[in-house]
C-alpha cells in the first residue's frame, strides 16, 4: 500500500530513530574482546562452565529493549547520562559489568529482588511486595485482567456507560508508527464524521512556543514530555468529538498512555516496516536515513518495542494490506459502528 497511502505530516519522535547496534559487526566485535568502537573492550563475565553470565545478559536486553521502545540512540542515551557510549555498548552487550553482581549476589544472600534494594516503588510497602509476589510469573492475559480490574478499583477505568462513555466512544484516538497514516486517515475520518481532526504535536507546538525539534534541542525529551501530556489532557478536556493523531511515541510516557486508553476509543495504525519508511522518505524527511546507516534495523527494533504497547488499542487496522480508499472503509467501517452512526 506504499504507493497507495499518502503519507502524512512527519510526527516528531521524542528522539532521533537510531536503535540498535551501531553497526552490524558490533556483537560480535564485543564478544570478541573489542568494543563497537574498536578498542579494547573488557573481558565477559562468564560462568564457572564458560558460558556469559546470563544476569548480565538479561540486563543487556532489557536496556536495549528499553532504548528501542523510546526510539534513542546509543548516542542520545550517553549525552543524557553522561556514560560513554562504549560503556552503554558494553552494558548492552552484557561484559565488563561485573559490578553488578555484587549487588545481585546480595539480593540472592537477602532473598529480595533488584528492585527492592535499589528502591523501586513497588518495594515500598507490603501491599506493594505482596502484589508482586501474587501477580510474579502470571501470563498477560491474566495481568490484562488485574489491570482492568485494578483501574476500577482506583477510578481510572474507561467508563461503561452514560454520558461519559459515550463521550470516550466520540473521541478517537489514532496511534502507531509514525508513517502508518495516522495523519492522512485520520483527517479523513474526521471530515465523514464532522468531527474536528487534532494533531497533537501542533498543538504542543502551540504550546510551548516552538518546534518538536526546538523543544527537544533546548529542553530535552521530559520536557517535550511534559507538552506532550498538557497537549493531551487539553485536547481531552477540549473535544468530546473528535479525531486525534498521536505522536508514535506516546506509549513511551505511559501516564499519557493511560489517559488516552481511558477517555477515547483507540485504534492502533500499523504498517510493514517497508511502508513505514518509505512514507516518512517521502514526506521529505530524510532523518532516518541520515541517522543511521541502518535505518531499516533501527526502525524495525523501534516497532518491535513499541508493538506491545500499541496493541492495548481498542482497534487494529493494517493500512499495508490495502489501498487507501479500502483502508479508509474499514476505519470508517469500525469507527461508525464503535460510535453508533449508521454505515452507510
Amino acid at each position: 500500500m506504499s504507493n497507495n497511502l499518502a503519507p502524512s505530516p512527519v510526527e516528531a519522535e521524542a528522539a532521533a530513530p537510531r536503535v540498535g547496534p551501531e553497526n552490524s559487526s558490533s556483537k560480535s566485535s564485543a564478544e570478541a574482546g573489542e568494543s563497537p568502537n574498536g578498542a579494547a573492550a573488557p573481558a565477559a563475565v562468564e560462568t564457572a562452565d564458560g558460558r556469559r553470565e546470563p544476569f548480565l545478559a538479561a540486563l543487556g536486553e532489557r536496556v536495549r529493549a528499553l532504548r528501542a521502545r523510546r526510539g534513542l540512540t546509543r548516542k542520545a542515551v550517553g549525552r543524557a547520562t553522561g556514560v560513554s557510549e562504549r560503556h552503554l555498548a558494553n552494558l548492552e552487550y552484557g561484559v565488563g559489568n561485573a559490578s553488578i553482581l555484587i549487588l545481585l549476589n546480595v539480593t540472592r544472600a537477602l532473598q529480595c529482588s533488584l528492585a527492592e534494594i535499589l528502591g523501586d516503588v513497588t518495594t515500598s510497602s507490603p501491599e506493594w511486595l505482596m502484589l508482586r509476589e501474587m501477580l510474579s510469573d502470571r501470563d498477560e492475559a491474566t495481568l490484562r485482567r488485574v489491570r482492568l480490574a485494578a483501574s476500577e478499583v482506583v477510578g481510572l477505568a474507561p467508563p461503561r456507560g452514560g454520558e461519559a462513555a459515550a463521550a470516550r466512544a466520540s473521541r478517537i484516538a489514532l496511534i502507531g508508527l509514525r508513517g502508518a497514516g495516522k495523519s492522512t486517515l485520520g483527517r479523513m475520518l474526521a471530515e465523514d464524521l464532522d468531527f474536528p481532526f487534532v494533531e497533537l504535536s501542533r498543538e504542543i507546538e502551540k504550546l510551548a512556543g516552538c518546534s518538536i525539534s526546538e523543544i527537544l534541542g533546548l529542553y530535552g525529551q521530559n520536557a517535550y514530555r511534559r507538552y506532550e501530556r498538557r497537549a493531551l489532557e487539553e485536547a481531552i478536556e477540549a473535544y468530546p468529538e473528535a479525531v486525534i493523531a498521536t505522536a508514535g511515541g506516546l506509549v513511551s510516557d505511559l501516564g499519557s498512555f493511560n489517559l488516552l486508553l481511558r477517555r477515547s476509543l483507540s485504534i492502533w495504525l500499523k504498517a510493514d516496516p517497508e511502508d513505514h519508511m518509505s512514507r516518512v522518505a517521502a514526506q521529505g524527511d530524510l532523518r532516518p536515513m541520515a541517522a543511521s546507516r541502518e535505518a531499516m534495523e533501527d526502525l524495525r527494533s523501534i516497532l518491535a518495542g513499541r508493538t506491545a504497547f500499541y496493541s492495548k488499542a481498542d482497534m487494529h487496522i493494517d493500512t499495508s494490506a490495502q489501498s487507501l480508499i479500502e483502508t479508509f472503509d474499514i476505519l470508517r467501517t469500525q469507527a461508525r459502528e464503535a460510535i453508533g452512526l449508521p454505515v452507510t
